[in-house]
């Protein structure tokens, strides 16, 4: 992996360091997140400590990666953006962005976007990409919708969040 792929003009998008479990401890038990992250329950320091440790495994053999997006002139930590249900046989993979609330709406989840299609495509050379999102989370779908990923299906109350059932609508972008 050339570490240039993965640079923009306002993030970058490194691997996992120890140093980030705070970081992951504070996103990751933030309940306003586990709708989209399919969490019902808090995760301890040593369980994200345990999954920092194995992050080195290769993509190829954990079917996933994830990124920390961090700012380009502090190194300061700001997301996460991952790559899920790596299939190199059929050339896909789904991908999700997360950015800590301080940093929305800054354009950050979106120049990480364009960097993660672009290492997708080029380093890994998939052929399709694909998202999962929620019918009311119209930020999600603006992002992912600039980036030509196209509403392919929609999956009838399938996420029970608040009392109340949401559909899930599947993008996806074809290379």
């Amino acid at each position: 992996m050339t570490t240039n792929l993965l640079i923009g003009n306002k993030i970058n998008l490194r691997a996992l360091e120890p140093e980030d479990l705070d970081f992951l401890y504070q996103i990751e038990n933030n309940s306003s997140f586990w709708e989209v992250s399919h969490t019902q329950t808090p995760f301890s320091k040593f369980i994200l400590k345990q999954y920092i440790e194995n992050a080195h495994l290769d993509i190829y053999e954990a079917k996933q990666v994830r990124f920390i997006i961090e700012e380009n002139t502090s190194k300061k930590a700001i997301g996460t953006i991952d790559i899920f249900d790596f299939n190199p046989q059929h050339k896909r993979a789904g991908i999700g962005v997360l950015i800590h609330p301080n940093f929305q709406e800054k354009g950050y989840a979106t120049e990480a976007l364009s960097v993660l299609i672009q290492y997708c495509f080029s380093s890994l050379n998939l052929h399709q990409l694909y998202t999962n999102i929620t019918s009311d989370n119209s930020k999600s779908i603006q992002l992912f919708t600039k980036y030509n990923f196209t509403k392919v299906g929609v999956k009838k109350d399938w996420i029970f969040s608040k009392g109340k059932f949401k559909d899930e609508v599947l993008y996806q972008l074809i290379k």
